[in-house]
């Protein structure tokens, strides 16, 4: 067993614990406050992006594996490190913690259902790699169950969550860190070939999922904070949950390749989407949104 089959696990269950510890019922009760922006920017999550997704891999043609990697990506939640784009760039920070709740919590179901059914799409090559029930238990497992006790720690023992906060990110950032060099380092003599592979293809969709993100809101008259949020929210793909259903419960380190890629592109063109967004003019807020 690898190290990174090891540690993925504990990463993700580590940074679910911490968005736990950070979560209030205000969290939730937020939609109310701002339910345009939150329903449009949750059904961006669930049904355009692996719509966007599927159309990208079939127009590239990818082999099977990496096809389901693409998928697998594309039904991943929002990842916490929006927030801080969102802060940085003048986006609604509290609707982000909104939305990173909310799809933390639906990815537990459309995760197991769009792999599966993409796995089925691409063929044979993966078809012994589908999500059984057992391992969709496991999916279920590592993200809403650290999720709900760092809830329940911070609803008992609010300023030890508070305390903790903090260094439960750092150590998160750490095992990660090691997980993705040990990653590297399995993985050093193909690195070439799945940049070749899926370099274009995971750099398109980011910016496309950043510009559905801000475009589809604004669209619909939201305001312009809340757009932003939602652009870096959809833009900024939970690729830690991702990578560890590919190389830890499907044991596939070939189709974690497509989220271990993107993870690292998504925060340079995420950056370069909130410049362009401070960059400008600052419009009004649009009331009720």
């Amino acid at each position: 067993m690898s190290l990174a089959t090891v540690l993925l696990p504990v990463a993700l269950a580590v940074i679910m614990f911490g968005l736990g510890l950070g979560l209030a019922p205000a969290d939730f009760r937020r939609v109310l406050q701002y339910p345009k922006a939150s329903v449009i920017a949750l059904a961006c999550q669930v049904l355009v992006l692996p719509a966007v997704c599927l159309a990208l891999v079939m127009l590239f043609g990818l082999p099977p594996v990496l096809a389901v990697g693409m998928m697998l990506l594309a039904a991943s939640p929002g990842g916490t490190t929006a927030n801080l784009y969102s802060h940085l760039f003048g986006g609604d920070v509290a609707l982000n913690v909104t939305l990173t709740a909310i799809n933390s919590v639906l990815a537990v179901f459309t995760l197991p259902l769009i792999t599966n059914l993409s796995i089925g799409l691409f063929g044979a090559e993966a078809g012994a790699l589908g999500l059984q029930f057992d391992k969709s238990v496991q999916v279920f497992a590592i993200v809403l169950a650290p999720v709900a006790i760092g809830r329940l720690v911070r609803a008992r023992f609010t300023a030890f969550a508070d305390r903790m906060h903090t260094p439960v990110k750092i150590t998160s950032a750490v095992i990660l860190a090691l997980v993705i060099v040990a990653s590297v380092l399995q993985e050093l003599d193909n690195i070439g070939g799945y940049i070749r592979d899926v370099g274009l293809i995971t750099l398109l969709f980011s910016v496309i999922s950043l510009a559905v993100g801000y475009w589809a809101p604004r669209l619909a008259k939201v305001g312009r904070p809340q757009a932003i949020a939602s652009c870096m929210e959809i833009g900024i793909h939970n690729a830690t949950l991702s990578i560890t259903v590919a190389a830890g419960l499907l044991a596939n380190t070939q189709m974690a390749i497509p989220s271990a890629t993107y993870g690292v592109l998504m925060f340079f063109t995420a950056a370069v989407a909130g410049f362009l967004l401070r960059a400008r003019k600052q419009e009004p807020v649009a009331a009720g949104s």
